[in-house]
């Protein structure tokens, strides 16, 4: 009897559970019509008083019609699309007409979706609706998707969103008075299993969780409010609100950020019986509720385009570029070359080949072409070079520099790297090749194979080295079953293969220590503990072991490899490079140098005392938690056990930021052939590199090089990627000598090009080139595209004329010109414009709001000059100019009103500010206001006059800023910037007519006595000053009167004079003398500028001692009347042995206080930054 009342009282609290339940499920009654007010506003700014920000507002109706029991009708209507751009509280939202209409036309179309216990899906639209359409869908039905749960107060799930398959955290409270229940919901953004985000641009950049653990610069929150009223169906939502904020800093949000901040309220405005069946229409699938990134990025959210029929768009813009960069810079046109690069992008394959047919045969306009067509950065690019290369109506050089810029900037998209993986990259390197080399290359035989197979079929040391830089650049994990095969100790046939092919293929592991960290530990770590392998490829091994950040156990296994290393090149190396990364301070290297410092510690008693000697690597680096920036840089010097000259010389610099590490620039040389060239020879010792160029040149013998082992390697990486490399081997040598032969006849090219001076030579250069484009898009709870991108551009033109006159000229051989007079006249110009945008804010193809940053850089060197010849330089003109200037603006822009964009500077000219500044100084302090801000708009101009040339360095700076001062780093950005550097005439009493600049140097022979000379009156003085030591004092005066009327003053290794010349006067200007005396234990160099000019005794003297024997060096400053009133000493000296050194000594008598100051801030420097470098002890 107590189990049966039990059970049925169990079965009456579920009951009650699930009628509880089910009254506030969010039900939609099939019957019933339901009229709802949507209103979505988004702004975005500083959220500061009395700052601009930019905005949007969506408001409409619509109505839910059920169409069928789980299918239903979204209807909208009374469309109104707004914009702000102002500051809050005095500007307010403006109506965009034409907007509205293309809005009110897209979204009053049938939309239909499924709905069911609160969630939707299967969303569908007219074939034609665009995803920016339905995306707005998306966040208008967002407000419905509610999942409830009545019998828990807090619950947490994971489900289906806008955003994507992300965390939620719900919070229920029931109003039991008017039977409405209360739904907080928010998500965790961050937290994902399937996020609807892009990272696009970035491809070539390491992601670092350690970085970002520092700090964040994008932080989102997202909070929806439901209020559910019960009725006898179910649950219906009569009010739903959501906001959603995103923070963003260049830096770290902690210190300042740009606000995002989306609002959506909805508002049931009335509940109807349904009369008549709903009309659908044609009605395509459109997904679920998850927001869809529209495809192909073609609209920059720096600037707006109309991209309808784009070719003649685009015609008419490298024609306006072309010309108004022929002859000089324009700086302003960077917003036109944007322009056309989104032109391009939202071309056809068939749009691109009939612009190459419009604009190949214009040598100007074909330029622009393919230096703009690469940032079309998908499959079209590679399939219109294909084209190019296949029908070879394009040049080696043109060919080379759109294959390594299109490869460079191509989207990492799976397709494409499907399509690269597969045959299309491969097959544009041959015919690249093929172009450059105009003969068939062993490589034709694998042009249909994947690109990590080909290298199998190649036997020629060139081919292999190509390709394994092509599979180096790619870094697929494929590719490592091929690589290697050229790897020693894996592969029988490596041990065979030249050092210079193994070397390659040791750095073609470098991506993949990234992407497939065990693997390559693997393999480099087993290369490391074979000592039958050469020292250099060990050495590079241990480069990529420790790139990929391996854990303490294999850097133990490190550490006792080392310590029964015998090879004292590779021990050093190792050693010096766990060092540097035991002091390294960047995040990627956190636990890395943990475990690196334990081995240093136990390596030091063994290796902590070889010398600079042996191969070294160096390493510096720089890390900013506020800024979540910094910088490292690593120089690594390879060298084997006999010779003196480095093996290999490798330096990189990577620059790190918001949690992502880019890799700079990476040079390498490799001179084994150099080795081989100074090898044995009795003329050269380990101070060679003081000797005489000519000297080397007798002993060393180019003939000797074997033609197919280079004399030097060089390559050089961008942003990891090696973009160039170059052998130089005996016959580019010898084609170099020859045609540098005074000997040379009319065949040689120099011949041809001291023709076209004769004649006259006009040149010019153009560069468009987008150093880097990053965006990051993510949805916003409206539908709307929140974005964060960063643009770098840049415009480089060089213009150059000029004319030669030989007299006489040449007739048949080179060694003619040097008897003849020659003197040149040029003129030109060389200028450079860089841009910089970074934008926050909502980018679709239809409109634009946000803060924009916008930063100029123009460099200009314009010249003329007149007469130049051997020795003298007449009538210089130039006006030398360099600017920066930089503002962040409140942007609105709208596809249907382009001539309407609006760009508010974000801290506007304020009557209030500008008083405020003038009020209270002319200098750099500032003043707080009562909201807690400092008003800071300081003006500078300076000039530093060089009245004698009639010329100045004019410096001018201008900045206006209101500082909230609790937003570091930020606000140093916030604001407007302009600082301009430029060289301009001045009046003077008297007119300068022409500058005149006289080089001389000392004739060879006469040097080489002079030397000789100087090195017997040393040896003698060392007599004479031993004499004198053992006599009387009045000998000693004696000697040392000898010893003066002994010396020689010998004449100026070089002697610069630049003169300006009046109509009636003397010329003046200033005289520099250069003297060099070396000897076997000491060379001395001096150093004399003194003013020419009639009673005028101002000079500058500077000599420097440096002892070859005693490891040490004495410089000499003096300055003023004769080089008297101030002097500065400084001695350095070096001790070797177990505890090497360096000592500096500092002395100065009365110089200028600023100084003094300098030397005492270098005395409090150097030690530190010496130990930090090189671990050596300093000491001042």
């Amino acid at each position: 009897m107590i189990s049966v009342l039990a059970l049925t009282m169990c079965w009456l609290l579920f009951c009650l559970f699930v009628a509880l339940a089910g009254k506030y499920i969010p039900t939609l009654n099939p019957k019933k019509t339901y009229e709802y007010k949507y209103v979505g506003m988004v702004n975005v700014g500083r959220d500061m008083p009395d700052l601009a920000e930019a905005g949007i507002k969506l408001q409409c109706t619509f109505k839910i019609t059920g169409v069928s029991m789980h299918t239903f009708l979204l209807g909208i209507s009374n469309v109104v699309f707004e914009e702000f751009n102002g500051i809050p509280g005095e500007s307010s939202f403006r109506l965009a007409p034409n907007l509205t209409k293309h809005l009110a036309a897209e979204l009053t179309r049938p939309f239909t979706f499924e709905y069911t216990k609160g969630q939707v899906s299967d969303i569908k639209a007219a074939p034609e609706v665009s995803n920016t359409i339905v995306n707005i869908v998306r966040g208008i039905l967002g407000f419905l998707h509610v999942t409830v749960k009545t019998t828990q107060r807090a619950y947490e799930l994971t489900e289906v969103g806008i955003h994507g398959v992300c965390q939620s955290s719900y919070v229920i409270e029931e109003n039991t008075t008017t039977k409405e229940l209360y739904v907080t919901q928010v998500v965790d953004i961050a937290n994902c299993q399937q996020k609807v985000a892009i990272y696009d641009g970035m491809a070539l950049t390491e992601e670092n969780k350690i970085s970002k653990e520092r700090g964040e610069n994008v932080v989102a929150t997202v909070k929806y409010a439901y209020t559910v009223k019960s009725t006898g169906s179910g649950g219906l939502i009569t009010q739903a609100s959501a906001n959603e904020r995103h923070h963003f800093s260049p830096f770290n949000v902690k210190g300042g950020n740009s606000k995002l901040q989306a609002i959506r309220n909805i508002v049931l405005l009335k509940e109807t019986d349904t009369v008549g069946k709903p009309v659908t229409g044609q009605v395509k699938s459109k997904g679920n509720l998850m927001y869809q990134i529209e495809k192909g990025l073609w609209q920059m959210p720096i600037l707006m385009t109309d991209l309808t029929k784009p070719v003649p768009k685009i015609i008419d813009l490298i024609k306006h570029l072309a010309q108004d960069n022929i002859h000089q810079l324009n700086g302003a046109t960077s917003a036109d070359v944007l322009n056309l690069i989104q032109l391009l992008r939202s071309t056809t394959q068939e749009d691109l080949e009939l612009l190459w047919k419009q604009l190949s045969t214009n040598n100007e306009h074909r330029r622009w072409f393919l230096d703009t067509v690469v940032e079309v950065t998908d499959e079209r690019v590679l399939k219109f070079l294909q084209k190019r290369f296949k029908a070879a109506d394009i040049s080696a050089n043109e060919a080379g520099q759109t294959l390594l810029l299109a490869f460079n900037h191509l989207s990492a998209k799976l397709e494409l790297v499907e399509m690269a993986k597969v045959k299309t990259i491969l097959l544009l390197l041959v015919l690249f090749l093929k172009i450059f080399f105009n003969s068939a290359l062993h490589l034709r035989s694998c042009e249909s194979l994947p690109c990590h197979h080909c290298t199998g079929m190649i036997c020629v040391k060139e081919d292999m080295v190509v390709a394994l830089k092509a599979l180096g650049n790619a870094g697929h994990p494929l590719s490592i079953k091929t690589i290697i095969k050229f790897l020693p100790g894996f592969s029988a046939k490596a041990d065979t293969l030249p050092t210079s092919v193994k070397t390659v293929a040791v750095q073609s592991l470098r991506h993949l220590a990234i992407r497939d960290p065990h693997k390559v530990q693997d393999i480099t770590l087993t290369i490391l503990a074979q000592r039958t392998i050469t020292a250099e490829i060990r050495m590079l091994a241990s480069i990529i072991l420790l790139e990929t950040k391996p854990p303490v156990a294999v850097i133990s296994l490190v550490t006792e490899i080392l310590l029964h290393e015998s090879d004292l090149q590779v021990a050093s190396f190792a050693y010096s490079r766990l060092r540097s990364l035991a002091m390294s301070r960047t995040p990627d290297n956190h636990y890395l140098s943990t475990a690196c410092n334990i081995a240093v510690k136990t390596l030091a008693r063994k290796l902590g005392r070889l010398s600079y000697r042996f191969s070294q690597a160096l390493r510096l680096d720089w890390f900013h938690d506020d800024l979540l920036a910094g910088a490292s840089g690593e120089f690594f010097i390879l060298r084997n056990g006999t010779s003196v000259i480095p093996t290999s010389i490798i330096s990189k610099g990577k620059l790190h930021f918001i949690g992502r590490i880019l890799q700079l620039v990476e040079l390498g040389v490799r001179a084994e052939g150099l080795n081989e060239l100074f090898k044995d020879r009795s003329g050269i010792t380990k101070d060679f590199e003081v000797m005489d160029f000519a000297t080397i040149m007798k002993i060393v013998n180019f003939q000797s090089l074997p033609k197919d082992k280079p004399l030097l390697s060089v390559y050089a990486r961008v942003f990891g990627q090696e973009v160039s490399f170059v052998d130089l081997n005996q016959d580019v040598i010898q084609k170099i000598l020859k045609s540098m032969s005074l000997m040379a006849s009319k065949e040689n090219k120099v011949w041809n090009i001291i023709q076209n001076l004769q004649k006259g030579l006009s040149w010019h250069w153009t560069k468009p080139f987008l150093t880097f484009e990053t965006r990051f898009i993510q949805p916003t709870c409206l539908g709307l595209p929140a974005e964060i991108s960063k643009y770098y551009f840049s415009l480089t033109a060089i213009n150059v004329n000029a004319k030669a006159d030989f007299n006489p000229p040449p007739k048949e051989h080179l060694h003619e010109l040097i008897n003849a007079d020659i003197s040149l006249d040029t003129a030109g110009f060389s200028g450079s414009a860089k841009d910089f945008f970074a934008f926050h804010g909502i980018s679709t193809d239809l409109f634009q709001c946000g803060a924009q940053l916008n930063s100029k850089t123009i460099v200009s060197l314009p010249w003329k000059i007149a007469k130049l010849a051997c020795s003298d330089l007449a009538n210089l003109m130039t006006n030398v100019s360099f600017s920066n200037s930089f503002n962040i603006y409140a942007v609105s822009r709208n596809i249907e009103d382009l001539s309407l964009a609006k760009m508010t500077p974000m801290t506007p000219e304020n009557k209030d500010y500008e008083e405020n500044a003038s009020m209270e100084r002319k200098d750099t302090d500032g003043s707080i206001d009562e909201k807690g801000t400092e008003v800071y708009h300081p003006k500078l101009k300076y000039c530093a006059e060089a009245s004698i040339y009639g010329t100045a360095i004019c410096t001018e700076i201008e900045v206006q800023r209101v500082h909230y001062l609790k937003e570091y780093p930020l606000y140093y950005f916030l604001g407007y910037t302009r600082f301009t550097c430029q060289l301009q005439p001045v009046k003077t009493v008297k007119p300068v007519e022409k500058i005149k600049i006289q080089i001389h140097g000392a004739p060879p022979k006469h040097t080489a006595e002079l030397s000789q000379l100087m090195a017997e009156t040393h040896e003698t003085m060392k007599v004479l000053n031993n004499v004198c030591h053992a006599t009387m004092s009045g000998f000693t005066i004696s000697g040392l009167s000898l010893k003066q009327g002994l010396e020689l003053t010998p004449d100026p290794v070089l002697t610069v004079k630049v003169l300006a010349f009046s109509p009636k006067g003397k010329p003046r200007g200033y005289e520099g003398s250069a003297y060099y005396t070396p000897t076997t234990q000491m060379d001395d160099i001096e150093l004399i500028i003194s003013e020419v000019a009639e009673e005028v005794n101002w000079k500058i003297c500077a000599d420097a001692n440096i002892d070859k024997i005693q490891s040490g060096a004495k410089a000499h400053f003096k300055w003023g009347a004769e080089c008297q009133p101030y002097e500065v000493a400084v001695k350095v000296s070096a001790v070797g042995g177990t505890k090497p050194s360096i000592n500096v000594e500092i002395n100065w008598g009365a110089v200028p206080a600023f100084i003094q100051v300098v030397g005492q801030r270098i005395r409090e420097y150097l030690p530190g930054m010496s130990y930090l470098m090189v671990y050596v002890p300093f000491t001042i």
